[in-house]
């Protein structure tokens, strides 16, 4: 598999990220491995906290979150997804399918070890992270989901995400710090979008981004479909703590709260929020807020000693 890794001098200007860098090598099924990139911070022995990210973003988005929620004496894991942020990033569309991302992030729990997770999942977070809930449901905790859904393809897609899923092909070049922004209810200084846009130094790096948005399963017979119904059979029976953090301005995931709690037992009894002022990218609209929602539920629901 050809990929390519972004130079390292593209995140040197980089504000307010101040991590250190950790790597893992992943397969990339075809012979070869690629690196995964990931933020690993607080205490080795603390309860982990894994953040999940999506689309077109990385860790980045997480920075305000990680730094609350270490401060809180909890240990974050915040991996950036195969084609995203410092990850290598496979140069053909091709490469990526929505298995081979549940996969990737697989590897990265069995390979730190993780178990009694708390997962934070928003966008393709989700739609990784609650399959992985699902397949690996001993090794979760506690799950928040903001402003994310699990979708099968058995219902029909909105006519907005068919629309960004057309653009998302035909664009020239695309806009990755513009999707950030045009998904956000606050002003984004200059250097958060040009952090956006870092991972990217031209289109070939993009290959991933453009990918995304076609591996939603819209259809019945989508090749994710299966799994995900297979997913949903299980997240049926889920007990442990789940709650949900929408925000108020997210036109693309409104509803997807609603289903799951609907779903899911572990969502009963719990102090679901619905964030104001927060776009589809509530970590960066509404970071303190989310950060605080975070850590009461985790309070709420302390993890048994055994």
């Amino acid at each position: 598999m050809d990929y390519l890794s972004t130079p390292k001098a593209c995140f040197a200007a980089i504000e307010d990220y101040p991590f250190a860098e950790h790597y893992l090598n992943v397969s990339d099924q075809e012979g070869g491995s690629l690196k995964l990139h990931y933020v690993d911070e607080g205490p080795r022995d603390g309860e982990v906290v894994l953040m999940l990210h999506g689309e077109p973003s990385w860790s980045f988005l997480y920075r305000h979150m990680i730094s609350s929620i270490v401060a809180a004496g909890y240990r974050v894991i915040a991996p950036d997804l195969i084609g995203f942020g410092k990850s290598d990033k496979p140069t053909k569309q091709s490469d990526y399918t929505y298995q081979r991302h549940v996969d990737w992030i697989r590897a990265l729990l069995i390979e730190l070890k993780l178990s009694d997770i708390t997962l934070v999942c928003q966008d393709w977070g989700g739609l990784i992270g609650l399959r992985l809930v699902a397949e690996h449901n001993t090794l979760f905790a506690r799950v928040l989901a903001a402003n994310t859904m699990l979708p099968t393809g058995d219902h029909p897609a909105t006519e907005a995400f068919l629309k960004w899923k057309a653009f998302s092909q035909e664009v020239q070049i695309f806009p990755v710090a513009g999707v950030i922004k045009g998904a956000t209810v606050t002003e984004l200084s200059v250097p958060t979008l040009n952090a956006y846009d870092a991972p990217f130094p031209d289109e070939s790096y993009k290959a991933g981004v453009r990918q995304f948005p076609l591996l939603v399963p819209v259809t019945p017979d989508d090749p994710a479909s299966d799994a995900n119904r297979r997913a949903w059979q299980v997240l049926q029976q889920f007990t442990k703590p789940f709650t949900t953090a929408f925000s108020d301005s997210d036109p693309v995931t409104a509803g997807g709260d609603r289903i799951m709690q609907k779903l899911i037992p572990g969502c009963q009894g719990q102090a679901h929020t619905i964030i104001q002022q927060g776009g589809h990218f509530l970590q960066e609209d509404q970071a303190t807020a989310l950060s605080n929602v975070l850590l009461t539920f985790m309070q709420a629901n302390p993890i048994s000693i055994k």
